[in-house]
């Protein structure tokens, strides 16, 4: 399909119409990081910025504990839920919970590259069937008032061109979403671990614009490789929202206590890095009353003080001593008294 094709079947389509979430700026899902620990540490910096949970499989809310991984404190909406899977009516199930939860969307995993759910069916290897992706839409959206969107990838193996990744979107467009997440590389599902599906396969952001103006009626947030406001400024001038991953986690408060000022026209104070971590302490404590482990609730944290001084004592005091038996709220005081934020930075 010829450029002038693509632009011949779009060019008619209305502006972008955004619904109740405001996707300007969000933080991605993270396996075993986007926690509820780590939205309640991210809500401290920022009101606005959408957070989205890990991804959670669809057999495990119908067949496992649905409550643990449900569960989220009311502090961190807005808040969405990724779910993975590939049956329709166990997508709408899963859906309609997320709904009566509280949740604010859900968002369908096309994109992750992962052995374990190529194998049933979930994640990245699912843009080579986009007629399945838009069943499962449908299906979600039928049943929910709630705000369903996708997130996926440029492509999958040699089904890497733009033509494949506009007849995707062409394609599950037609379930009635209308907000695409993309992550600006395809994914190598044979000879690439998760890890290297991050690094490897180049960016393309050219791509992901492109889509915006082809389908101007969708709401498209691009993903990938994004660790600066700036660069999240240059991305917003082509496309509806921007989604940071890794940064936001091992570095966040650059990003997070700038955020509302810069995206959402909201120039409340923000807290210092030390009061972030003063102001979590309530939810740690609260937590350890739970049986929660210290270290498995404060490791979010590690990046709180990065390049600033006494940042690495400070990672290093926890990780030695986070995990003792005996570690408890006076472990994170002690490490928080290592630190020296720079006075213009924190």
């Amino acid at each position: 399909m010829n450029t002038q094709a693509l632009e011949k079947t779009t060019s008619t389509h209305p502006q972008a119409q955004p619904d109740s979430v405001n996707r300007r700026f969000s933080i991605a899902p993270m396996m075993d990081w986007t926690t509820s620990d780590c939205r309640v540490l991210h809500r401290l910096m920022s009101r606005h910025t959408l957070l989205y949970t890990e991804m959670v499989t669809t057999g495990a809310l119908i067949h496992g504990d649905a409550a643990r991984h449900l569960r989220y404190e009311d502090s961190e909406h807005p808040i969405a839920l990724q779910l993975g899977g590939s049956n329709p009516a166990d997508l709408a199930t899963c859906t309609r919970m997320a709904q009566e939860w509280g949740y604010d969307e859900v968002n369908l995993n096309v994109g992750c590259p992962s052995d374990r759910v190529q194998n049933n069916m979930i994640g990245a290897c699912l843009m080579e069937f986009p007629e399945r992706v838009a069943e499962c839409l449908a299906e979600m959206q039928a049943a929910v008032d709630i705000p369903v969107t996708v997130k996926h990838r440029l492509g999958i193996d040699d089904l890497d061109s733009f033509e494949h990744l506009h007849r995707f979107v062409e394609v599950v467009r037609q379930s009635g979403c209308r907000s695409f997440t993309i992550h600006a590389r395809k994914a190598i599902l044979d000879g690439l671990s998760p890890k290297e599906n991050r690094d490897i396969p180049p960016l393309m952001y050219d791509r992901v614009y492109r889509i915006k103006e082809l389908f101007p009626d969708l709401e498209v947030v691009i993903n990938g490789g994004i660790k600066t406001l700036e660069e999240c400024d240059t991305h917003l001038q082509h496309v509806d929202g921007v989604m940071i991953g890794r940064e936001a986690y091992q570095n966040p408060w650059p990003l997070l206590s700038q955020a509302d000022a810069r995206f959402f026209n909201d120039d409340h104070p923000y807290l210092s890095r030390l009061d972030v971590a003063e102001a979590f302490i309530p939810h740690l404590e609260k937590r350890l009353a739970e049986g929660a482990p210290l270290y498995a609730v404060i490791k979010h944290l590690l990046g709180l003080f990065h390049g600033q001084r006494g940042g690495k004592q400070f990672r290093r005091y926890l990780s030695e001593n986070g995990h003792k038996r005996d570690a408890a709220v006076d472990t994170f005081r002690a490490a928080l008294a290592l630190v020296t934020p720079s006075p213009d930075t924190e």
